[in-house]
């Protein structure tokens, strides 16, 4: 399996946000990145404790410059049930990632083992992606938890910028 490399461009990411626009990754002009959060759907619970605090810690990223952007693979329909239940009005949220997006971004597929979950999702990733739509930072994981602690991120972000830190891990 392919993954996305530091250093190098994003794979191709265009997918229908609630509300009727399309988001394509390469169209985007973020003053410094834009931090994309893959997670598993409305099935899942540490979803929505992660999306509601993104959706919290939004401010504080597009302060320092970051656009925020969470998708799945799930269905408009269960998109719009997430926004509604999970209470993330603010928050953009993109539905129908196709199994060869995911695939592409390098993210872990599932098959649904149990009531309420899709016949198919992908497992959750975290990116952060440069001005200049390349890979600067990338954690993928295998099942729901194990994610990278978001409010570390928005003191990283001052941390790269004050001191020019450039990507890691290009080297494959």
């Amino acid at each position: 399996m392919n993954r996305p490399t530091p250093k190098h461009k994003a794979p191709t990411l265009k997918f229908s946000l609630l509300g009727g626009s399309v988001w394509d990754l390469h169209e985007q002009k973020p003053e410094n990145f834009t931090l994309i959060i893959f997670y598993r759907g409305l099935h899942c619970p540490v979803c929505k404790k992660y999306l509601e605090e993104l959706a919290n810690l939004m401010p504080a990223f597009n302060k320092k410059g970051v656009n925020v952007m969470a998708v799945s693979m799930d269905k408009e329909e269960r998109a719009r049930l997430s926004r509604k239940d999970w209470k993330l009005k603010n928050l953009p949220l993109g539905y129908n990632l196709t199994l060869e997006m995911a695939v592409n971004w390098g993210l872990y597929i599932s098959k649904g083992i149990k009531e309420g979950e899709p016949d198919l999702f992908s497992e959750p990733g975290l990116f952060l992606v440069d001005n200049k739509a390349d890979i600067y930072y990338s954690a993928i994981n295998s099942n729901p938890w194990g994610r990278p602690y978001l409010p570390s991120f928005v003191d990283a972000v001052d941390f790269i910028l004050a001191n020019s830190y450039p990507a890691r891990g290009e080297v494959v």
